[in-house]
């Protein structure tokens, strides 16, 4: 399908969204909308299969009959059915009955079927327990399929996603539903709730334009950047990772320059969030061994996997990318001192978790790894602890470069935002300063970053390129002497200088004036002496 053909399907059920969500909240009606898309690529996905499992035996439907081919086999070959769910959950790890299908919930929807929600509830419930992948545990657990924001009464529930799944069913009826196509549609969905959730939009989304910065920087190589991508990320890691859309945006760069990915790995303490991310990898095609997201607390560090005692056999990763929830207040307690993420580093302080989060992730990059996460302003200025944290990281050389964003460009709050990229094996003694705080375009909701605009500032990133009021390369002796303090304002001045006068041009310019007046006044008092009037003195 063409981008154009993506997009449009996109609106097209942004439109259904936002035509039948009434008077709910978007992040309410997400779950509903974004839980029936991800149904409609478990049905297809499992149907093929099927169809390839079955062979000759799979039965053949003419186009106008409504039966579901599943349906019939499940009739006529009840002694079967057991080895044949046996092999599906081998192959594709989920089994979903025929009349869980989403051809067979779309017809229940055509036809008012007043069963249609307690079909729902039980093909939910299904596909989570009877698979065999955990990936599917507790995947639709958010989705409260009675709950009176969806109707006061049984009937009136039923009754709307009635409406829900038939508007969508006609929807993607007019398009090409292969797994990019949905993928996209899905991502393109999850943009459009937040931008309508206002605040609650930062806890699973980040922009698509921050997420390509990002992501282009950490699949350049990291020894040498200018040298270009690498070809193989054996692993990728988001430890506050969302709805999962910085980690598909690593996955679709490396796609498109022909590099792979050995496995992508995520943790988000929202459950509602963290069933997004699954479905979400899910749908872009991701497979279930392909992927990991943890539902838990990154602070208190509650993965089992980040928590192996022995440093030979804890993970270590070739990227990261993060956009942590900004200043976040916590509470570290006396043990989290000796915790191996922060002793070496200090803890940050209870009113703002941002270096907390910033050495977790870097506590798990490999030595040849990248990171990059997004944070406040604030972590280049403020004092007290956060100042000694900051001294550290820039005398081991691990602060690499500091960017300055424009403000206003998130969903979920106004103020400038910087990405801090470090490196455990960064090479320049000095530090890359990027001022592109004023380099946007102005949005009616928020600010823009233009395709150019990206591209200038990795193109700088990469060469470590310098320009006046934009980057500059800073020696560690220069940042010693302003104290450590990152702040961008004290490198890299925006201030235009007053242009100098040329005195010499200036008075021939002013010679010149005169000439033309003189000359003008001489051909005026002309017409006034042939007039018979007194010409002007």
């Amino acid at each position: 399908m063409t981008e154009e053909k993506q997009k449009q399907l996109g609106k097209t059920l942004w439109a259904i969204a936002d035509q039948l969500r009434g008077a709910m909240d978007a992040d309410d009606f997400r779950d509903y909308m974004l839980s029936f898309l991800f149904l409609r690529y478990l049905s297809d996905n499992y149907e093929a299969a099927a169809k390839k499992e079955l062979g000759s035996e799979y039965p053949k439907v003419e186009a106008d009959d409504r039966s579901v081919p599943l349906t019939v086999w499940y009739a006529n070959n009840t002694a079967d059915v057991p080895a044949f769910e046996k092999q599906m959950r081998r192959k594709v790890h989920y089994v979903i009955l025929p009349m869980h299908l989403w051809s067979s919930i779309a017809h229940m929807a055509r036809t008012q079927n007043d069963e249609l929600l307690n079909v729902l509830q039980s093909g939910f419930r299904y596909i989570e327990t009877e698979s065999f992948a955990s990936t599917f545990a507790g995947l639709f657990s958010e989705i409260d399929l009675g709950s009176t924001k969806l109707g006061k009464t049984y009937a009136d529930r039923n009754a709307k996603l009635c409406s829900i799944v038939q508007k969508i069913a006609e929807g993607l009826a007019a398009f090409s539903t292969d797994v990019d196509t949905l993928g996209d549609a899905y991502e393109y969905l999850i943009g459009q709730f937040a931008a309508g959730s206002g605040k609650k939009a930062g806890e699973f989304y980040t922009p698509q334009q921050i997420s390509d910065v990002l992501s282009a920087i950490v699949t350049l190589d990291s020894h040498e950047p200018k040298t270009g991508m690498k070809q193989r990320l054996e692993s990728v890691m988001d430890f506050a990772c969302g709805s999962g859309s910085l980690l598909m945006n690593v996955r679709r760069r490396m796609q498109k320059a022909g590099g792979t990915i050995g496995k992508i790995y995520g943790q988000e303490k929202n459950v509602t969030t963290y069933n997004l991310a699954r479905m979400n990898m899910l749908l872009h095609g991701v497979k279930d061994t392909e992927f990991e997201i943890f539902h838990g607390d990154t602070l208190t560090n509650e993965w089992d996997k980040l928590r192996e005692l022995n440093p030979a056999k804890q993970p270590r990763f070739d990227a990261i990318v993060a956009n942590p929830p900004f200043s976040l207040r916590w509470e570290p307690g006396e043990a989290m001192a000796d915790d191996v993420r922060f002793k070496n580093h200090g803890l940050a302080p209870k009113s703002a978790a941002d270096f907390a989060f910033l050495l977790h992730g870097f506590h798990f990059l490999k030595d040849e790894g990248v990171m990059a996460i997004i944070l406040p302003h604030g972590v280049l200025f403020r004092g007290g602890s956060e100042a000694r944290i900051r001294e550290k990281l820039l005398k081991d050389g691990h602060i690499d470069t500091v960017i300055g964003l424009p403000s206003n460009l998130f969903y979920s709050t106004g103020i400038p935002v910087c990405i801090l990229v470090l490196k455990k094996c960064k090479k320049p003694d000095d530090v890359l300063f990027i001022n592109a705080a004023e380099h946007f375009v102005k949005g009616k909701r928020q600010n823009q970053l233009t395709d150019e605009h990206i591209a200038k500032l990795i193109k700088t990133y990469q060469f470590r390129e310098e320009a006046a009021r934009y980057s500059r390369r800073v020696e560690m002796a220069e940042i010693e002497k302003n104290d450590f303090n990152l702040n961008i304002s004290r490198y890299i001045s925006t201030a235009v200088g007053e242009a100098e006068i040329d005195l010499e041009a200036t008075h021939r310019e002013l010679v010149d004036i005169e000439k033309a007046i003189a000359t003008a006044k001489e051909k005026h008092n002309a017409f006034l002496k042939e007039l018979g009037l007194k010409p002007l003195p």
